[in-house]
């Protein structure tokens, strides 16, 4: 049996004392060292765009040194996969989006939890989705094609960016609502779909604001319907598809996470830096630019969304029994 002496004793309480006061500490101190901001997809695409834009103000107007860097594959789950096994240190950071809400509602294996594996910061911006249909399409709103003979728009295939994206899932709450028979036809990339909608190969398309507007202004598409809480003041004639079906909402929402138990503190201090960066004009000019509206919600109500969003679509794909192989 080991006996400690009363040294002994005192150089552990001492030692176990300093551990308790080192996280603040260190957290005080941060940023000490570069950061990294995995992004889960391939350079170019919405998510990366936020993630280089928040770091490279971060490191103007803090002076922090931020780095981006991509991890793509398997629909964000890489690079969440390995923010989720890393340290707690505040030094390696997620941007996400609407995929790690979509992805627990379709996707039987995932290697880690969306829910306990992750710290929120903040939410960054949205853009809500857009139902957006070739010219010849007998409807022009939402609202019109509802009140038409189900025979004239049962059938009507409906293009999204892929099996499992928020489009996908906002186009089966659709059906499960309305009662009209929409056939799903995934793409590999909304902007597949919307060429052929375009085309006229379909007739409907469910896909981001940022994504829909350039042929919307060409007027080679018309919208339908916008699927936010609230009329956008860029669509101010567009309804909402809640005005027609209440409770269908559904957007692409950008926003940053950290690993669990990084330090309270840090997660503020991140939040609060990238609050300041949103309220920078040139910020608020290029998401302008992009449709996304700035959303700076802190660790707490951004929690609170993250839940509330991963139950309705687990709901969603349950309801309409969709899961991936």
């Amino acid at each position: 049996m080991t006996h400690l002496t009363r040294r002994d004793f005192l150089a552990a309480s001492a030692a176990m004392a300093a551990s308790y006061i080192a996280g603040p500490v260190l957290a005080n101190n941060y940023p000490s060292r570069p950061i990294r901001i995995i992004s889960p997809y391939s350079p170019g695409g919405g998510a990366d765009m936020v993630a280089r834009m928040v770091a490279q103000k971060l490191t103007e107007t803090m002076g922090w040194t931020v780095i981006v860097e991509n991890k793509p594959g398997a629909n964000s789950m890489i690079g969440a996969g390995a923010v989720a096994k890393g340290d707690a240190d505040g030094y390696t950071l997620l941007i996400t989006d609407t995929a790690h809400a979509t992805n627990p509602a379709v996707q039987p294996k995932i290697a880690f939890d969306t829910s306990k594996d992750f710290a929120p910061i903040t939410l960054i911006g949205s853009s809500p989705q857009l139902l957006v249909a070739n010219p010849s399409f007998p409807a022009n709103s939402l609202k019109e094609m509802l009140a038409f003979p189900r025979d004239r728009v049962n059938g009507s295939a409906v293009g999204t960016g892929g099996s499992g994206s928020v489009a996908h899932l906002l186009s089966e709450m659709l059906k499960l609502k309305s009662g009209i028979d929409l056939v799903h036809v995934p793409y590999k990339g909304g902007g597949a779909a919307l060429t052929d909608a375009v085309g006229g190969q379909i007739p409907l398309v469910i896909n981001s604001m940022p994504a829909a507007m350039p042929f919307i202004e060409q007027k080679r598409l018309k919208v339908l319907a916008i699927a936010s809480t609230a009329r956008n003041p860029k669509l101010p004639q567009v309804q909402t598809i809640s005005e027609s079906i209440p409770g269908i909402v559904g957007s692409a929402w950008y926003g940053v996470l950290a690993p669990a138990k990084t330090p309270a503190n840090i997660l503020q201090q991140v939040n609060e830096s990238i609050a300041k960066v949103l309220a920078l004009p040139d910020v608020k000019a290029k998401l302008a630019a992009s449709y996304i509206d700035p959303l700076p919600v802190g660790p707490e109500a951004f929690s609170k969304f993250l839940t509330e969003e991963i139950a309705r679509w687990q709901s969603v794909a349950k309801q309409a029994n969709i899961k991936l192989d």
